[in-house]
């Protein structure tokens, strides 16, 4: 028996889909009423919720009674103040045919990509953050109304109860979406900020900072902001820490500047699991690689935001501040940082994502007549920063180029004293009987973290010894060994190595807590036999325990190496 790797990737579209990246499909919303922009523009401020019906066609096929609405904040106030109708788009195939979805999509939302000339900086982010934790799937799509081109959108996928059991094999815990209810334009009186602060025990106290996604879980949300503010070192009994270090190693290492330990903070979705731990699901990446900064001329956003330092994080967060006043965990940020600074900021490869959706894309850019930037833009924004001016030369927006806030980003981080500490080394890893092996270099002390739950989280620590005992062949020969935890059960289990000196982490593989190897001791397949009656098949479980049954008569669950665990009767 041997270890498998768990890879996530596996989870998102294959080609084809809704969210084809090689494809630029088409999408026809056709309403009822032809009112329809009076009516939505009117419910957005005053019925967020309402939606208005339309027929959705695309690739030739129609569909009925869709619900419709508009979506957004700024990217709906900023071209909608200027009477320009390029809004965003939230499709609800569901709304009023149950069942009813588009490519197997119930919600589509499409995007203006308002203040992105490039539009495709979402896009590009979506693709560094995937690696590292469930992340939304993102690419271009054209839209017709009424018969008339409206533009390029950005499809982005919708974090709903589809999404939940996509990623997480489970849809019915609590969802919030940590995004303040008042509105960029309009009357709106809330004043809310997803910060988790602690404000008190009534939950209506958060209203205006949170929505409830799900149908219950007001409870669950109070208590994750107690706990976080006041008994901390209970933390990991309702918080995922490391998808929270993933997610903040990759807003800092993009330059997310939308995002909770960024500059504003918002656009994030926590997700209650079974095992009671929130998960930190990212949205909107919209602002990644600095995006539309309010006041900033060209050298504020090199000087202020490529070499902004990542631990030193000002915004006084609840979160940020615990993280980072723990050893432990700051020093798994950073290995995070690493990981991303190795495995996601080549700008060759970028250059060549960006350049096979901009081929898709120059055409449908060009006569797009409603988008903000001209396509002059559209081209060197992805390598070059640029204002928007209000009032020349005094303020206006700033926005960092794509693959040179990349690069700067990068060799910033990498002179960091913190991060250019070398970190121990792992290699070849492997199992041998009941026993896990790992190479490892520049060391102090490693350990496998392991789990036996579904949700592969709550990893607790066991040591791993070089002393010639517990397994262990030959002591300080550099191959560190442990027994395997949770032996015998039958139930899988899922590791990682963790490798540790005086000043820095490593983990194997180096995408763990998100990807982690699984030690099979539960069937991996199922075989059926249909020969002859009479023919008879030796077992062997795993005990060693022979026994004869026959081949028509019985189901196997093998393991990988022959080996049975138990036989059923087919009834």
């Amino acid at each position: 028996m041997g270890q498998t790797l768990h890879n996530p990737q596996t989870l998102y579209e294959a080609p084809g889909s809704l969210f084809d990246k090689d494809s630029l499909q088409t999408i026809n919303i056709q309403f009822q009423d032809a009112n329809y922009h009076s009516i939505l523009q009117n419910s957005f401020f005053n019925n967020p919720s309402y939606r208005i019906p339309a027929t959705i066609t695309m690739n030739g096929t129609t569909y009925d009674s869709c619900g419709i609405r508009y979506k957004g904040n700024s990217t709906f106030c900023l071209p909608n103040d200027d009477s320009i109708p390029k809004v965003p788009y939230n499709i609800d195939m569901n709304y009023w045919k149950s069942g009813q979805k588009l490519s197997g999509f119930k919600k589509v939302k499409l995007a203006n990509a308002w203040t992105d000339a490039t539009f495709v900086r979402e896009f590009t982010a979506a693709k560094t953050y995937r690696k590292y934790l469930p992340t939304p799937e993102v690419n271009l799509m054209k839209l017709n109304v009424q018969g008339n081109y409206l533009g390029l959108y950005v499809n982005t996928e919708s974090i709903n109860k589809q999404f939940l059991e996509k990623h997480f094999d489970e849809k019915n815990g609590t969802l919030f979406k940590c995004d303040p209810t008042q509105v960029f334009c309009g009357n709106s009186t809330a004043n809310g900020t997803p910060d988790l602060v602690w404000k008190g025990n009534d939950s209506t106290d958060y209203y205006d900072d949170y929505t409830l996604k799900s149908d219950k879980g007001w409870g669950h949300m109070v208590d994750l902001i107690d706990t976080l503010n006041n008994h901390f070192d209970h933390i990991d009994s309702v918080l995922n820490v490391d998808r929270v270090l993933w997610a903040f190693a990759i807003n800092h290492v993009l330059l997310n500047v939308d995002a909770y330990n960024m500059d504003v903070l918002h656009n994030y979705y926590l997700y209650k699991r079974k095992d009671g731990q929130f998960q930190m699901i990212p949205w909107d990446l919209s602002e990644s690689y600095i995006g539309a900064l309010l006041g900033l001329g060209f050298n504020n956003i090199r000087n202020n935001h490529y070499e902004r330092d990542p631990y030193n994080i000002p915004n006084g967060t609840p979160l940020v501040d615990k993280i980072m006043s723990s050893p432990h965990w700051r020093n798994q940020y950073t290995a995070h940082i690493r990981t991303i600074l190795k495995e996601s900021t080549d700008t060759n490869v970028i250059r060549n994502n960006i350049n096979k959706i901009h081929a898709l894309a120059n055409g449908p850019a060009s006569l797009d007549t409603f988008k903000q930037f001209d396509m002059t833009k559209f081209s060197s924004a992805t390598s070059s920063p640029y204002i928007e001016w209000i009032i020349f030369p005094i303020f206006g927006w700033g926005y960092g180029g794509i693959t040179e806030a990349v690069q700067a980003r990068a060799t910033y981080l990498s002179t960091q004293p913190e991060i250019a500490q070398a970190p121990p080394s792992i290699n070849n890893v492997k199992i041998n009987g009941n026993y896990i092996s790992a190479e490892v270099i520049n060391e102090n002390d490693v350990y496998i973290m392991a789990t036996q739950n579904k949700e592969a989280s709550k990893f607790k620590e066991f040591v791993m010894y070089d002393d010639g005992t517990n397994g262990d062949a030959t002591g300080n020969d550099g191959t560190y060994t442990a027994s395997i935890p949770y032996v015998g059960n039958g139930k899988d289990v899922a590791f990682y190595i963790k490798a540790t000196n005086s000043n820095t982490m490593q983990l194997s593989p180096e995408r763990a807590e998100y990807e982690y190897y699984i030690y099979n001791q539960s069937p991996l397949s199922i075989r059926n036999y249909n020969a002859q009656p009479k023919k008879l098949v030796k077992i062997v479980d795993i005990l060693g325990r022979e026994t004869e049954v026959r081949e028509n008569e019985l189901q196997i669950y093998m393991y990988s190496d022959g080996t049975a665990e138990k036989v059923m009767k087919i009834k």
